[in-house]
C-alpha cells in the first residue's frame, strides 16, 4: 500500500492526488495545503467574486475529498523535508510520513518594491488575500483602488474591481499593459479596451515604494509623485513557493528542478504545477509556465510516473487569454527568435503569426480568436507552414483551410 503525499491543493495538487486515487485505489493520499478554503482555481476567483458562482471557483466540487478518499489538512504550512527519512515536516513539528510525493505549492506574490510587506499592502494571488480585499470593498469604504502592476493579474483584477463601482488606477514599469505577454501593438488593444471601461493607466514610471502615511498606505512612484488611495494592491509578479525546500537536496533555481518525467533531484519526490520548473517544448529551455492547463497536466504524469509509470512530459508551453476586456485576446508561444512576423488588423481585429524557419513559434489574435486553436496545433505540430503564405492572418484561416491539406490531422493540440 502506497503512501502519496501533495504538498498543496490548487489544479495540480488535486489533480495529482485525484490521479493517486484511481491508479492506486488501497493507497492512503494525503493533501496538505495552507488553505482554508476547499480546492479550488485561482484562475477562477475573479469570475466569483463578480457573479457568486462557485461551481468553477470550487472546480472538482468542495467535497472532492471526501469523494476521491483522500486525506485533506487545510491550514498545515510546510516547512520542511526530510529526505532521508521521507517525511514532510509541518508548521507544528508533525511529521507526515511518505513513499511518493509531489510537490504542487503553487506560487505566492513577488513584490520586489520597498515596503511590500506593509500590512495596508493587498494582494490577489490566493483565495485568502482576495477574501480580505474584496470585504474592504463589500463594506463600501474602498471606492479607489491602486494596482501596481501591469501584468496579467493586475489587469484581471482592475477589470473586476471596475465592474464591482471601484475606481482603478493601474501603475506600471513598463509602456504597455501586459509586457511579459503581449506585442506592443496587441497590447494597444487591451489598453484601449481597458481605458474604455474607466481603468486609468499610468505607465511607464515605475512604483518606487510602498509607503505607510497618516492617512494610509501609498505608493511612491520613480519621479516623486506620491499617489493615494482607498485600496493598495501589489500585482508585481508571483514566485513559486519553494522556501521550504532549503537543505533537502533538492535542485531549485526559481522553481523546482524537473526532468523529463516531472522527477526532482531526489528520488521518489515530483513536482507540478506553478513550482515545477520544467522544460519548454518549443525551446527547451527550463522555465515556469504558470497556467492552469499545464498544471493539470504535469500533475498526471509527476503523480502516474510516482507510482511507477513510464510518461515522459513534452514540455510546458505558454498560453495566456483575456476574456474580460470586452475584446478577446489570446497570445500563446513566445515573440522572441522570429525571423519572420505576418500580422492583419482591422480596427480592435488583430492576428499576429511569429515564425521561425517557416514554423510557428507563437501567436497573439484581438477581437477575432477563432484562429487560435488551429494556430496552437500546427505550432505544437510544427508544421512547415510557408505555403500559405500571408493566408495566414487572413480573416478566414483556420481549420477549414488546412483539414485536408497534408499537414493533417495534427496529432496534438486542439
Amino acid at each position: 500500500m502506497t503512501r502519496s503525499v501533495i504538498i498543496g491543493t490548487g489544479p495540480a495538487g488535486i489533480t495529482a492526488a485525484e490521479t493517486f486515487r484511481t491508479l492506486d485505489p488501497t493507497g492512503t493520499v494525503t493533501a496538505l495545503t495552507l488553505e482554508p478554503f476547499p480546492p479550488y482555481s485561482p484562475a477562477a476567483m475573479a469570475d466569483h467574486f463578480l457573479t457568486g458562482r462557485e461551481n468553477t471557483l470550487y472546480w472538482k466540487g468542495r467535497d472532492v475529498a471526501e469523494r476521491l478518499g483522500i486525506e485533506e489538512r487545510r491550514e498545515s504550512p510546510v516547512i520542511a523535508i526530510d529526505t532521508d527519512n521521507r517525511e514532510v515536516v509541518l508548521g507544528e513539528g508533525a511529521r507526515v510520513a511518505y513513499d511518493v510525493l509531489v510537490i504542487a505549492s503553487g506560487s505566492r506574490l513577488h513584490a520586489p518594491i520597498e515596503g511590500a510587506q506593509l500590512p495596508g499592502v493587498l494582494d490577489f494571488k490566493s483565495l485568502r488575500k482576495a477574501e480580505a480585499l474584496m470585504a474592504r470593498v463589500r463594506s463600501g469604504d474602498a471606492r479607489t483602488a491602486l494596482i501596481v502592476g501591469h501584468g496579467f493579474i493586475g489587469v484581471e483584477l482592475a477589470l473586476m474591481l471596475t465592474d464591482l463601482g471601484v475606481e482603478v488606477v493601474v501603475i506600471g514599469r513598463r509602456p504597455w499593459v501586459m509586457p511579459r505577454v503581449l506585442d506592443r501593438p496587441t497590447s494597444d488593444v487591451a489598453r484601449r479596451a481597458l481605458e474604455s471601461r474607466g481603468v486609468e493607466l499610468r505607465l511607464g514610471t515605475p512604483a518606487e515604494a510602498f509607503l505607510d502615511t497618516p492617512t494610509g498606505t501609498a505608493v511612491r512612484l520613480s519621479d516623486g509623485q506620491i499617489l493615494h488611495a482607498d485600496l493598495v494592491v501589489a500585482a508585481t509578479g508571483v514566485k513559486p513557493h519553494v522556501e521550504f525546500l532549503t537543505g533537502t537536496g533538492i535542485v531549485t533555481d526559481w522553481g523546482v528542478h524537473v526532468d523529463d518525467h516531472l522527477r526532482t533531484s531526489q528520488a521518489a519526490v515530483y513536482a507540478a504545477g506553478d513550482v515545477a520548473e520544467a522544460a519548454d517544448w518549443l525551446t527547451g529551455d527550463r522555465y515556469v509556465h504558470a497556467i492552469f492547463p499545464n498544471a493539470v497536466a504535469q500533475a498526471k504524469i509527476a503523480a502516474a510516473n510516482a507510482l511507477g509509470a513510464d510518461v515522459t512530459y513534452d514540455g510546458a508551453e505558454s498560453m495566456n487569454s483575456l476574456k474580460h476586456l470586452g475584446v478577446p485576446i489570446v497570445a500563446m508561444g513566445t515573440t522572441e527568435g522570429a525571423d519572420d512576423v505576418l500580422h492583419r488588423e482591422h480596427g480592435d481585429t488583430r492576428r499576429s503569426v511569429y515564425l521561425s524557419d517557416g514554423r510557428i513559434i507563437g501567436a497573439q489574435l484581438a477581437g477575432d480568436i477563432r484562429a487560435a486553436g488551429v494556430y496552437r496545433s500546427l505550432m505544437l505540430k510544427r508544421a512547415d507552414v510557408r505555403r500559405y503564405g500571408e493566408d495566414i492572418v487572413a480573416p478566414d484561416f483556420g481549420f477549414a483551410t488546412v483539414v485536408s491539406d497534408a499537414l493533417w490531422p495534427v496529432s496534438i493540440g486542439s
